[in-house]
């Protein structure tokens, strides 16, 4: 056997203990991934994979500000289509809403863009 292929030679074990749950989890996520076998999906996880931590409370402040834009338009929606006008007022509040949620989305995007190659 020449070097090369003793170095790829896949011949050990890796025996790790985990939930029904979690290999449920791993098996959806296999599937979805369109690898042709679970090792491969799994070393590929291990050596190319991320582990990625959000702050729950910027993903909480990016929730509430989409529902707050969302009550909005909808409010307005409801009031043009009731035959109502719809104010330059409720057009800027909308807008200083958006303009809020990107500060937690640029911080988002910005930890995303660190995890690339």
């Amino acid at each position: 056997m020449n070097e090369k292929e003793n170095k790829n030679r896949r011949d050990l074990y890796l025996k790790i203990r985990v939930s029904r749950e979690e290999l449920d989890a791993i098996d959806r996520k296999f599937r979805n991934s369109g690898m042709k076998s679970r090792s491969e999906f799994v070393r590929a996880m291990i050596f190319e994979g991320y582990i990625v931590q959000f702050n729950d409370e910027k993903l909480s402040e990016i929730l509430r500000l989409a529902r707050n834009i969302s009550g909005n338009i909808n409010q307005i929606a409801v009031r043009a289509n009731s035959g109502g006008r719809v104010y330059e007022n409720d057009i800027a509040e909308i807008k200083e809403g958006v303009n809020k949620l990107w500060q937690p989305l640029r911080y988002f995007q910005s930890l995303l863009m660190t995890l690339q190659h």
